[in-house]
């Protein structure tokens, strides 16, 4: 028996035997009769040169390891030339996707699949207009690349039907949807949506959960909601919104509304909705403070407010502020947050304050507007304003006309919301030239005023105006040989204005009504002359009347009167006058009225046809009528206008009703965001020798 000494160096030999032998196998190259394919049994390798191949191990395992160079490299591989070429620019691959050919008959079926759609249950409920209209079978046009895109467009109109449903109060409604081919219809399909909506819920018990409001039942009974009333989604959501409206409307700025639980009863189709509400502090004003990018500080702000520290809080009187923020032209975006105190506020109430976050905007603005009139011919009008100069809100304003006939320059100062809400104080010097048919004037005027008048953003009821005016004018009569208005006149008026305003827009309007009363005592000196003192009196209304959603019906009338002078007295251009675009269309600027035909000093009798050989110039008067209907019918953003003016200038003190004179158009207008622009054409009825067979007036806005 060999010792156990014996029987591990046995092992250990064979296990280093075998370890070799695999490692040498790694190397040996492959023999020709594996290569072959050797039958089992014979032998592989020919044991003598499996021998030949093991590298001779020493008789001692204790003896040192041969050197490594003793055994056989294997060949080296072979390298190909291809792997140590530069790779190719990327550029020179085709990136594009190869298409698949589709066979003409496969595109053709798939743009030819039809379908009609169907709806049952839903016009029982009068539900199946609202379903048409937001219908994903609907919105395809009855096309679709293939069935299972109908089939989707069914199962998405399916659950969009009971919503619909659910959200009017059929709870227990029951919708399926179907699609099937059309008998003997290659591709056509026949979509179904059908609908059993059941019956309908009602509300049962209303519930209001939370803090106590004053009065009680403010939250309650600003839900509108009453039991029996159908259980529908819009009404439910309406009511909630009107509390957070109401409330904050009433003292409770910081109300807060919970997760609302409505309770469906099966059996007695009744729901009960119960609604958890916080209202919050009960709330009185208290200051003013504004952050941001300021046009103007705090002080400024607290003007424009119109509610005292200590009031109850409202809302819509903070919302007013903002709004009146925004009309003075100086932001970009006016921010009003209620901020908590903590502080008490009188009747228990705890006092907020309003933070109004500013953030300015340019100051300066660019303006032009431009006008024609046959008789006045063009008119162009720019302004320069910096509306903050002088903060807060003083404003610097430049202004020229240039016109066929007018010409002129201003210089204006004015500052809005002066020392009181909505007030407004202006200060100009302007000087002009006018050269109408009337008369030609050079004039000088120095005017100031004060004034609570509409703007486009914030048109007002009720607005006034008061002031002065210093005139120096030189007036030339277009009369040869007539020289009574000729001469130098210097002039001080008071002029007051009071207004009266119904009506829904400034600019454009379709219903309502307008009043506006005028009245200025002036003292009148002439350089070679005697002083004269009158009183320009002028009352003027329209209203407007709409019929149907397209057309309005329009009226006008206006009446002046000058008394205390004598006519010839009184400067050419401080006169009453009619005709042209803002009076009696159909007629030339200034046409109306008395007129005085002298001979033309531009006539000759060898060229009769380039002038007339008389000329009838308007001399004005002390009194005045006009009176014009218009009917505007209006289609998306362009509208047409039929009119009929009336109206006549007399020299007396009254006006009269007598040889009235009429003009006749129609007019097209464009509406844009700033207010229409107007074309009008008229013609006058019952033409007089002199008077133009047409007039074209252009301008911004409605004729009245």
């Amino acid at each position: 028996m060999s010792s156990p000494v014996a029987l591990a160096q046995e092992r250990g030999s064979r296990l280093k035997s075998i370890g070799l032998a695999a490692a040498v196998l790694a190397w040996v190259p492959a023999s020709p009769a594996l290569a072959q394919g050797t039958l089992p049994g014979e032998a592989i390798v020919p044991d003598a040169e499996f021998e030949s191949a093991l590298p001779r191990i020493e008789d001692s395992l204790d003896a040192p390891l041969g050197s490594i160079e003793d055994f056989s490299q294997p060949p080296a591989p072979v390298q190909d030339p291809a792997l140590t070429e530069p790779l190719p620019p990327l550029a020179t691959f085709d990136v594009t996707t190869p298409s698949t050919p589709v066979a003409a008959e496969e595109e053709e079926n798939a743009a030819t699949v039809r379908y009609r759609v169907a709806v049952e249950g839903l016009d029982k409920v009068d539900l199946e207009g609202r379903f048409r209209g937001l219908s994903a079978l609907d919105k395809g046009d009855g096309q679709a690349a293939n069935g299972a895109v109908i089939s989707a467009r069914a199962r998405e109109d399916e659950r969009l039907a009971l919503t619909i449903l659910q959200s009017e109060g059929y709870y227990d409604a029951v919708v399926t949807s179907r699609v099937e081919p059309v008998p003997n219809e290659a591709n056509r399909s026949v979509a179904t949506i059908s609908a059993v909506p059941g019956p309908r819920y009602k509300l049962g018990a209303i519930a209001v959960t939370g803090p106590a409001t004053q009065p009680p039942t403010l939250a309650r009974d600003a839900l509108e909601l009453r039991p029996g009333d159908p259980v529908v989604a819009a009404d439910i959501e309406a009511g909630e919104a009107n509390v957070l409206l109401r409330l904050p409307q009433n003292g409770y700025p910081f109300v807060d509304l919970g997760k609302r639980d409505v309770l469906l009863d099966p059996e007695t189709r009744l729901a009960d909705y119960t609604l958890p509400v916080d209202p919050g502090p009960r709330s009185s004003f208290g200051g003013v403070a504004t952050t941001g990018k300021l046009a103007f500080d705090a002080r400024h702000v607290g003007i424009l407010t119109r509610f005292k520290p200590g009031e109850l809080y409202d809302s819509r009187k903070v919302d007013d502020l903002r709004e009146a923020m925004v009309a003075t032209g100086l932001f970009s975006s006016v921010a009003v947050e209620p901020v908590r105190t903590g502080q008490p506020g009188p009747d228990g109430t705890e006092r907020v304050d309003l933070n109004v976050v500013q953030q300015a905007g340019p100051p300066r603005t660019l303006a032009a507007q431009a006008g024609f009139a046959t008789g006045q011919g063009f008119t162009l009008r720019g302004s320069w304003t910096h509306r903050n100069l002088f903060p807060p809100e003083g404003a610097l304003i430049l202004s020229a006309v240039a016109g066929t006939l007018e010409q002129g320059a201003a210089v204006t100062f004015r500052r809005n919301n002066a020392g009181k809400r909505d007030r407004t104080v202006s200060l100009s010097l302007n000087a002009a030239h006018q050269d109408f048919e009337a008369y030609e004037a050079f004039t000088a005027q120095l005017a100031g005023r004060i004034a609570r008048e509409s703007t486009p953003i914030w048109q007002k009821r009720w607005t006034w105006n008061y002031g002065f005016e210093l005139i120096t004018t030189d007036e030339r009569r277009k009369v040869p040989g007539r020289s009574t208005g000729d001469g130098t006149y210097f002039i001080g008026a008071l002029p007051a204005q009071l207004g009266y305003d119904r009506s829904n827009n400034l600019l454009d309007p379709t219903k309502g009504y307008r009043l506006t009363a005028r009245i200025s005592p002036e003292i009148s000196q002439r350089a070679h002359g005697g002083m004269e003192q009158y009183v320009r009196g002028l009352l003027d209304g329209s209203v407007y009347y709409p019929v149907g959603d397209s057309f309005v019906l329009a009226g006008r009338a206006r009446f002046g009167s000058i008394v205390g002078a004598p006519r010839d007295e009184i400067a050419p251009s401080r006169r009453l006058y009619a005709g042209g675009g803002g009076s009696v269309r159909g007629f030339g600027y200034q046409e109306l009225g008395p007129r005085e035909i002298v001979a033309n000093p531009k006539f000759d009798p060898e060229k009769p046809k380039k002038a007339s050989e008389f000329l009838a110039v308007p001399l004005g008067g002390r009194s005045v009528n006009e009176f014009a209907v218009e009917g505007r019918y209006r289609f998306g953003n362009y509208g047409v206008v039929a009119f009929l003016d009336v109206g006549q200038v007399y020299e007396s003190s009254m006006p009269k009703l007598s040889d009235l004179r009429f003009g006749a158009g129609i007019g097209g207008r464009l509406y844009t965001n700033f207010g229409p622009l107007r074309v009008d054409v008229a013609t006058p009825l019952g033409r007089r020798k002199g008077e133009s067979w047409l007039t074209v007036y252009v301008s911004i806005g409605q004729a009245f």
